[in-house]
C-alpha cells in the first residue's frame, strides 16, 4: 500500500488544539444501517468528559468481546458527525494495515480515562 504525501507542517499550537484522549469501551452495539461494517461504541472518558459514543469501522479485526473493557484513543473535540441515524461524538483512531483493515491506537498500559496524549 502506498503512503500518501505528508501534509503541510503545523505548529505546536495547532497540535495542542487536538484533544486526543484515552477512554474505556463500555458497550459495543450493532450498526446495521452503516454503509460499511461498523460498531457503535459507548466509551467512558472519565469524569471531566464523561461517556461519548462513536461509530468505528473496526469489525474486520475486532469483535464485541474484544472491545469491551479495552482502552482506545479518540479525538474528543471534533464536532459530532451524523452517520445515518447515528450521531458519532468522538473519532476513535487507528491505522490501516496492509489489507486496509483498521488497527486501533491504544495505550500500551492502562491510563486514567480522559488522559490526554502528550
Amino acid at each position: 500500500m502506498t503512503q500518501p504525501p505528508l501534509a503541510p507542517s503545523i505548529g505546536w499550537a495547532d497540535f495542542e488544539k487536538v484533544e486526543l484522549r484515552a477512554g474505556t469501551v463500555l458497550e459495543v452495539m450493532e450498526f446495521p444501517e452503516a454503509r460499511r461494517p461498523a460498531w457503535k461504541l459507548r466509551i467512558d472518558f472519565g469524569p471531566q468528559i464523561g461517556e461519548r459514543v462513536s461509530s468505528a469501522q473496526i469489525t474486520a479485526l475486532y469483535g464485541k468481546e474484544d472491545l469491551v473493557g479495552q482502552q482506545v484513543m479518540a479525538v474528543v473535540n471534533f464536532p459530532p458527525k451524523q452517520i445515518g441515524p447515528f450521531r458519532s461524538e468522538v473519532l476513535v483512531t487507528g491505522f490501516h494495515d496492509e489489507e486496509g483493515r483498521v488497527v486501533l491506537v491504544r495505550p500500551e498500559r492502562r491510563v486514567p480515562n480522559g488522559a490526554k496524549l502528550l
